[in-house]
């Protein structure tokens, strides 16, 4: 990797971009640097999943939104772009923080299932995407990336996800899912936002008092990267 010239582009809402709605909101621009999580099906606890579920729609009406209304992700998009952004980052930021109380199997611990993830994270890096960075924890992953034009967000966690899951399952003699289908995931703004997602994969396992072995942490150096500012 050390010939690979890692170039990294960030949002700019005066662009074209597209917004999708799922359980959050998920903003997309071509080229664009992303902070993504994805994490294990058991790793957050159904009852700790209820009340965030209340606690949204809660906003959503403090917004004049109606929650269950079938269309209200429509009433949602109308809304101004920093509206939207603060909104998304409050309720993503409520998912992560359980995240970090390590629920579940969290079958990511062991050495030799966090070497799958990473393995599969970093064959495609400087191809079809530039790694910032990245950190397997027990039960999550966050990946600080910046995707080619030509790959999409949903194609690119589809396709970690797959294959992850495909060799985890066979490691371990399991069957069945693994992974949450959704992710989490935020637009990189600046280069300030950019450092603010790395040091919180460097101090996420910090965070959560992890031995060496029971996470796995990946932070190249970035001194010859490209980063494109307009």
């Amino acid at each position: 990797m050390s010939n690979v010239r890692l170039q990294f582009g960030f949002f700019d809402p005066k662009q074209e971009y597209s917004v999708t709605h799922g359980v959050l909101p998920h903003w997309e621009q071509p080229g664009a640097t992303y902070f993504i999580t994805y994490r294990t099906h058991d790793s957050i606890p159904q009852a700790a999943f209820e009340l965030w579920q209340r606690q949204r729609a809660d906003a959503l009406r403090r917004l004049e939104i109606d929650p269950d209304d079938p269309n209200w992700t429509s009433a949602f998009g109308r809304l101004d772009w920093g509206v939207r952004r603060q909104f998304a980052r409050q309720f993503a930021t409520i998912l992560e923080a359980s995240l970090d109380e390590l629920h579940g199997a969290c079958a990511l611990r062991y050495t030799n299932v966090s070497n799958v993830v990473a393995e599969n994270l970093l064959h495609f890096d400087g191809m079809r995407y530039s790694l910032g960075g990245f950190v397997v924890m027990p039960n999550h992953v966050h990946v600080l990336v910046c995707l080619d034009r030509n790959v999409t967000l949903k194609e690119q966690c589809r396709n970690w996800k797959h294959y992850q899951s495909l060799r985890i399952n066979e490691l371990l003699g399991h069957k069945g899912r693994l992974w949450q289908p959704k992710s989490f995931d935020h637009l990189v703004r600046d280069g300030d936002h950019f450092q603010k997602f790395r040091k919180y994969i460097q101090n996420n396992s910090v965070k959560s008092r992890l031995k060496e072995s029971e996470f796995r942490l990946y932070l190249p150096d970035l001194q010859n990267a490209h980063f494109v500012t307009d």
